[in-house]
C-alpha cells in the first residue's frame, strides 16, 4: 500500500498490534455468537391478527441471541479491509471458518468420549424431568445447530462484505467511507440473514423437527411462511440498524488509526495509475 509516512520499526509494531486486536475481536466474537447461537430468541415485537377469534394468529419479530454481537464482526473486517487490504481481510474470514470447525470437532469428540451419564435399557441417555439431556449435550445440540446453519451464510456474507468494500473503495478512489462501510455491510448482512434463517428452518424444522434446535415455530402453525419471513425481516432490520450505527465508530476509529498507524488508506486509489 502507498505510504504517506515512513514505516519505522515502532510503527510496524503498532500496525501488527492493531491487526491482532481487530482479528482477535472478530474471531472471538464469531466463536461466541455461534456458541450462543439459537439457544434463546429475543422477542422484539408481536402483531396479533384476528384477536379473540378462533382463527387468531400472530406474527412475531424475534432475533436469536447469537445475532447480538454479530455486527461487530463486520466493523472489524471493514477496518481490516481499510488499513490492511483485501487479502488480509479474506484470511481472517478463512481463519474464522477453521476456528469454528475446531469448535465443532471438540464438541463431537466431547460427546463421543465416555462420561458419567446414565442410560436406559434401550441404550438411550436418560433425560431429566423436563425432558432435557445433560447440560453438555444441550449446549452441543444448540451449538452444532448454530454452526451448521451459519457457516455457509458466514462465508458467503463475509466474502461479499470484503469484496464490495474494496469494489466501492476503488470505484470512489478511496473517498466516501460511509458508502463502502454501509453498502458492503448492509448487502452482506442481507445475504447472511436470508441464508442462515432458511438453512436453519429447512435443516431442523423441516427435516429434523424433533431436535428442538430449529426456529421457534409451532408445528401446528398454519402461517409458517409468514413466520419465516418475519424472522428474516427482524434479523435483517436489527443488523441494518446496527450497520448504520457503526458508521460513527467506523469514522472515529478510521481517523484515529490513520494517524496512530501512520497510514493513508485512500491514497492508494487517489492516483489512477496506482493499482
Amino acid at each position: 500500500m502507498h505510504e504517506k509516512f515512513p514505516a519505522l520499526p515502532h510503527i510496524i509494531e503498532r500496525r501488527e498490534r492493531v491487526f491482532l486486536v481487530l482479528a482477535g475481536l472478530f474471531l472471538g466474537t464469531l466463536t461466541m455468537l455461534n456458541i450462543l447461537g439459537i439457544s434463546r430468541f429475543i422477542k422484539l415485537y408481536e402483531i396479533v391478527f384476528y384477536k379473540d377469534q378462533p382463527d387468531q394468529w400472530s406474527l412475531v419479530f424475534a432475533v436469536a441471541i447469537g445475532v447480538l454481537p454479530y455486527p461487530l464482526t463486520f466493523l472489524c473486517t471493514d477496518l481490516i479491509s481499510e488499513f490492511y487490504g483485501r487479502s488480509r481481510a479474506n484470511w481472517v474470514v478463512f481463519v474464522g471458518l477453521i476456528l469454528n470447525l475446531w469448535v465443532v470437532a471438540i464438541l463431537l469428540l466431547g460427546g463421543m468420549l465416555p462420561g458419567w451419564e446414565q442410560y436406559n435399557e434401550q441404550g438411550q441417555m436418560i433425560r431429566d424431568a423436563a425432558g432435557r439431556l445433560p447440560v453438555f449435550y444441550e449446549i452441543r445440540k444448540m451449538t452444532l445447530a448454530a454452526v451448521g446453519a451459519s457457516m455457509v451464510a458466514y462465508l458467503a456474507a463475509q466474502y461479499v462484505d470484503v469484496y464490495l468494500y474494496h469494489f466501492w473503495m476503488k470505484l470512489t478512489k478511496g473517498k466516501h467511507l460511509w458508502l463502502r462501510n454501509n453498502g458492503s455491510t448492509m448487502i452482506s448482512q442481507l445475504v447472511d440473514t436470508v441464508a442462515v434463517i432458511l438453512i436453519t428452518y429447512f435443516t431442523f424444522n423441516v427435516f429434523d423437527p424433533d431436535s428442538g434446535a430449529g426456529l421457534p415455530i409451532n408445528e401446528n402453525q398454519s402461517v409458517v411462511f409468514q413466520l419465516v419471513v418475519s424472522f428474516i425481516l427482524a434479523g435483517y432490520a436489527f443488523k441494518a440498524i446496527a450497520a448504520l450505527l457503526d458508521t460513527i465508530p467506523m469514522y472515529i476509529l478510521s481517523s484515529i488509526l490513520k494517524y496512530y498507524l501512520q497510514m493513508d488508506p485512500a491514497s492508494v486509489y487517489a492516483d489512477p495509475d496506482e493499482s
